[in-house]
């Protein structure tokens, strides 16, 4: 963000006028700032924090993530911020090793991702450093009053606030909660003890317990440090998220002990973080001159992946197709919003984000006969993929073979 763009809540006393004002600086409402912004709409930013705060949520971009992101125009300048994995090592508890895969992944934490889409920002956009307080909207233009009393009007306003739902219950909106406590995301960095590196690039380590309630473990790497998300479905008063605390390693081993057969001696060298998700989605969201995007819509589970994508898709599909098409005509009606809630793209990619969430838990909980027969198979199908790895691996060494030999005949 450019230095003069920024404002102090307050600072101006006569209402300011904009295009579209989007509440909420985080990851959906940054992005849509950002290619709003380059597409000349005129765009003011309200967010409390001027440099966004460490947060523990998306740590990586996968390859879909990537074409998304690509699909903003932004990709440059998010991923030079990022460190790039290009493989990964899958394992299983027992210790076994079951593949190494080709991954094409991008590993940077959340407050670097957010700060990387603000940096895109263009000076146009202004940036008020505020909170706001209420909001009345109109099927023509929208009234935003900040806690510091500056009121500013909009044509449309994008509420990208996340998880606060003070704003939402305002506005009648409704928080249908789908399923409470659906998991528990865990982050610390790790580092090798005794030694340089870690023996693998980046690791995914899936457990074969069910008692334990464990999605997977994965370590990738950021910057010149190893990251570690680890995710389970306990409940929040589970003393195990205590010792987590305390004594990680121990924890960790004690649920997953074959991984020091794979990892070998590590520590953890940073504060633990620990997350509980609600998924809920939002209810009486179709209203005149106001917009909800990302976690202000519906949450995701951090353990599917698919939070960052909802984000950027809301995202790309706001700036790059509805908000142009809403300001070409007057008005601002409910009709218009809902173009956005319906629109094929979103719905799509909510729709997998909400199933993907369902698999992933009950593949990792579910004991009954239907799930274990998927747990089979997909290990199965793992012993597979391992098998033709090493036949890849051989015939690719009988082919090297007699060249080499015709090389050094050669010699």
């Amino acid at each position: 963000m450019a230095p003069g763009s920024l404002e102090r809540a307050g600072a101006r006393k006569e209402m300011r006028q904009a295009d579209v004002a989007i509440v909420g600086g985080g990851l959906a409402g940054s992005a849509t700032a950002a290619m709003l912004g380059r597409a000349g709409i005129d765009t003011v930013l309200i967010d409390p924090h001027p440099a966004f705060p460490p947060d523990f949520r998306c740590e990586k971009l996968d390859r879909d993530q990537v074409r998304i992101l690509q699909s903003t125009g932004l990709a440059r300048e998010v991923l030079a911020r990022a460190t790039p994995s290009d493989e990964v090592w899958i394992a299983r508890a027992g210790g076994k090793r079951i593949a190494q895969r080709r991954i094409g992944q991008f590993d940077l934490l959340y407050e670097t991702l957010v700060s990387a889409f603000r940096e895109a920002i263009p000076a146009r956009v202004g940036f008020i450093e505020g909170k706001a307080a209420s909001i009345v909207t109109g099927a023509d233009r929208q009234t935003l009053t900040l806690a510091s009393g500056e009121e500013i009007s909009a044509r449309l306003i994008v509420l990208a606030i996340g998880l606060n739902v003070g704003l939402r219950h305002t506005l009648g909106m409704t928080r249908e909660v789908v399923s409470p406590n659906h998991s528990i995301s865990i982050g610390f960095d790790v580092a090798p003890l005794g030694r340089d590196r870690f023996p693998f690039p980046a690791l995914t380590y899936y457990p074969e317990r069910l008692a334990e309630r464990i999605a997977y473990l994965t370590l990738f790497p950021v910057g010149n440090g190893m990251r570690a998300n680890f995710f389970v479905y306990r409940d929040t008063r589970d003393p195990w998220l205590k010792e987590m605390r305390r004594a990680p390693v121990e924890t960790l081993l004690a649920a997953m002990p074959a991984l020091r057969d794979i990892a070998g001696p590590l520590a953890v060298n940073s504060d633990v973080k620990i997350r509980p998700v609600d998924l809920y989605v939002t209810g009486g969201h179709r209203q005149a001159g106001i917009v909800l995007a990302g976690d202000a819509f519906a949450t995701s589970c951090p353990a599917a992946g698919t939070g960052t994508s909802k984000a950027m898709t809301d995202a790309e599909r706001l700036a790059h197709v509805h908000i142009p098409a809403w300001l070409a005509t007057p008005g601002m009606g409910a009709e218009k919003i809902g173009t956005f809630y319906d629109d094929p793209v979103k719905k799509a990619v909510d729709a997998h984000s909400a199933a993907k969430a369902r698999y992933v838990r009950a593949i990792a909980t579910d004991a009954g006969i239907a799930w274990s027969a998927r747990r089979w198979m997909n290990a199965v199908a793992r012993n597979i993929g391992l098998a033709r790895l090493r036949d890849r691996r051989h015939a690719d060494a009988a082919a090297v073979a007699p060249q080499s030999a015709e090389r050094g005949q050669a010699a």
